[in-house]
């Protein structure tokens, strides 16, 4: 069973309370610099006239609660949370006698600036920055026009915290969009690749039964007055080999109906499975003389159940297209290959190469595993279908 690992306990903070914490680092910051702190001469910020009065405490404790507020609706309502936070920024300003919005006052709507650029669409995140953007300029505008001192150096630098900020959040959102366009993406190639392997096995599960049963029906109705015990035969191998098929269908089609197509197919045919695919193949009326050469060895799955099919393949096109009685299967265990050839001495140069799945399949098959496949017409008659699979070292 697969289990998601829990995300780290930062992550799992929501983004109103990372808001309402910087608020707070903000709050505590602008107190302690008008204290004398230790090392110090004198506090680093003079305290305005109404900082330490009920005034301005009052003024204090309303831009916070605005905060707190605007914490609430940050997830549901960005936007108007940004201007309550703006807001909340130009009120506290109002006891602390200063001629700019400081940084301790705007760290609240950086936070927020981040978490509207990192999680809302791009035009969310650069309204709010323009929004933040204005406020500043504004307060600097008033001070201006009133002919009040104005602290334009300062407020450049908290201009700055915000591109920042946004720039973060921005950075955030698009590394995300970006993994879950490669999530996509892989997803849509696992599906494809899941489909092109079940189309696969459905021909090979299917092709060469269906090859088989048409031949013995074929011979069936040839000898049903002549010969019953014979026609009999041959429906038993039909009976035989469509029942087979119908099992292997039905495991393939339970497979996916469970939501497993990735599960392998049960059983998964290899080259330990051509004896009895030789011996069906006989009894369809194709004799197959199987060789093998080099010392036998167990190969990969992969290579195992490819090989597997392209024979099986080789020998369906054998039974429908070939016209002969015979064919030869050569087998060779090479030290850093598996070479698999099938010949016949049919009607290889009008045997059909286009417009079906088997060779199809097959070279794709053999690409996947970067070997070399070939299949063509023979000069002297009949039809060769070749590959060669190259073995892992760790199979040499």
């Amino acid at each position: 069973m697969h289990v998601t690992p829990p995300s780290p306990p930062l992550k799992r903070v929501p983004p109103a309370a990372w808001t309402v914490l910087a608020w707070w680092a903000g709050l505590v910051f602008t107190f302690l610099i008008r204290f004398r702190l230790p090392g110090e001469s004198g506090p680093a910020k003079l305290a305005g006239p109404l900082f330490f009065e009920w005034d301005g405490l009052t003024w204090l404790v309303v831009s916070t609660a605005l905060a707190h507020v605007a914490a609430v609706l940050l997830r549901r309502r960005p936007l108007p949370a940004l201007g309550l936070l703006l807001a909340a920024a130009v009120l506290a300003c109002v006891p602390l006698g200063v001629a700019e919005i400081p940084l301790a006052q705007f760290l609240a709507v950086d936070a927020a600036l981040y978490f509207i650029a990192a999680g809302r669409a791009r035009r969310t995140g650069i309204l709010a920055l323009l929004g933040a953007l204005t406020v500043l300029a504004g307060y600097l505008t008033v001070r201006v026009l009133a002919g009040w001192p104005a602290g334009t150096s300062a407020e450049l630098a908290v201009a700055m915290t915000a591109v920042i900020a946004w720039l973060v959040g921005h950075s955030v959102r698009q590394a995300r969009e970006h993994a879950e366009t490669l999530a996509a993406t892989a997803t849509a190639q696992a599906v494809a690749a899941e489909r092109l392997r079940l189309s696969r096995e459905l021909h090979d599960t299917v092709a060469h039964s269906i090859g088989v049963i048409a031949l013995q029906a074929g011979a069936a109705r040839r000898v049903i007055d002549t010969q019953p015990g014979r026609a009999g035969q041959a429906l038993g191998v039909i009976e035989t080999v469509g029942r087979e098929t119908l099992s292997g269908l039905r495991r393939m089609l339970g497979a996916m109906r469970h939501g497993e197509p990735s599960r392998p197919l049960d059983p998964a045919p290899g080259l330990s499975d051509l004896d009895q695919l030789v011996a069906t193949t006989t009894d369809a009326g194709v004799h197959v003389e199987v060789r093998r050469l080099g010392e036998r060895r167990p190969l990969p799955p992969e290579i195992d159940v490819s090989a597997y099919r392209i024979i099986q393949e080789a020998i369906t096109n054998v039974v429908r297209h070939a016209g002969t009685s015979r064919c030869q299967v050569s087998i060779d265990y090479r030290d850093d290959e598996l070479a698999v050839e099938i010949l016949d001495g049919g009607r290889g140069a009008r045997r059909p190469q286009e417009g079906g799945f088997g060779l199809v399949g097959m070279r794709e098959r053999v690409n996947l595993l970067q070997g070399s496949f070939s299949a063509a017409p023979r000069a002297e008659g009949g039809f060769r279908v070749t590959a060669r699979l190259p073995l892992p070292a760790e199979a040499r």
